[in-house]
């Protein structure tokens, strides 16, 4: 009889840590992005991250080593298209609302991605409380948003975040269409092609402080944060932790973004706020656990 060697707990705990490592970094490059919107604008920001997230994957990555091929062209375009559009409107939304509440509101794509066209009355309970939770993340209620005086929140910017989680669902699934070719090298072609697409949108902003070396470096934290540093996480994370657990974990990325926009930019939500956000950790968790597979994070 042969015994199954037991992981040491220290082994184990490596994988979690580092997935919340990267949902961590996320957040705080969107903290850090959030600082450079009043010299770059919210597509300035998103053009400067994009590229610079372009590079720093192509020189990790070396995607030339695999070229995309006709048939598999399309998806890839599809793919890095939705990127750039997703990013940019992530960043106009978090440009007029809370961080957390972005998060919370974007996070929706994907669950309701992840139970389309489901028959199962479980899955439309998570669906269910997420509605609620969306309600509840509602753009009339009062909000102590940074320095300002207390305030309902942009029904602009509600609806942006809203688009972006569309974004994030139609990325789901050109992500998997053109990974089937391209494996890990996705992310670099489909970063580069989203840096190529935001730029007729940000270059105006951004061209005069190109030179400007405080204002780079923050872009470079951003892309670093935002783009690099956790997809190098989760690439090491990937191989060595259950999809189901990582479903699970990946859920936390809203109290993740609340508690980001709290300590980094002083946002305070309310308490039906804060209870929206976890009306959607809920359903999210949820619909993880009992999915099939887990949900991808965007690039």
């Amino acid at each position: 009889m042969t015994s199954t060697p037991i992981a040491k707990p220290e082994a184990a705990a490596l994988p979690v840590l580092g997935l919340l490592g990267a949902i961590l970094s996320v957040q705080v490059g969107a903290a850090f992005a959030k600082g450079l919107f009043p010299v770059l604008g919210a597509e300035g920001t998103t053009m400067l991250r994009l590229a610079i997230g372009a590079l720093m994957l192509a020189a990790v990555l070396r995607p030339w080593k695999i070229m995309p091929t006709r048939r598999g062209l399309p998806w890839l375009a599809a793919y890095g298209v939705t990127v750039s559009v997703m990013n940019l409107l992530f960043y106009a939304a978090l440009e007029r609302i809370p961080l957390g509440i972005c998060v919370a509101l974007e996070f929706t794509g994907p669950l309701f991605v992840a139970t389309l066209g489901s028959r199962r009355l479980l899955d439309l309970v998570w669906v269910g409380l997420a509605v609620v939770g969306i309600v509840l993340l509602s753009p009339f209620a009062d909000v102590n948003y940074g320095a300002d005086v207390s305030r309902g929140l942009d029904p602009v910017g509600v609806l942006l975040a809203l688009a972006a989680g569309g974004c994030w669902g139609l990325y789901i699934i050109f992500a998997q269409k053109a990974g089937a070719e391209l494996g890990a090298r996705t992310s670099a072609y489909g970063m580069a092609i989203a840096a190529l697409v935001a730029l007729p949108f940000g270059f105006t902003a951004a061209e005069p402080h190109l030179t400007d070396p405080n204002v780079m470096a923050g872009a470079v934290v951003v892309g670093l944060f935002s783009s690099a540093l956790p997809f190098w996480l989760e690439m090491m994370v990937l191989a060595r932790m259950p999809a189901k657990v990582y479903g699970m974990i990946v859920c936390l990325e809203p109290a993740g973004g609340a508690l980001t926009g709290f300590l980094f930019l002083h946002e305070s939500l309310s308490a039906l706020q804060c209870a929206g956000i976890a009306a959607v950790i809920a359903a999210a968790l949820g619909a993880a656990v009992t999915a099939r597979a887990p949900v991808p994070s965007p690039g």
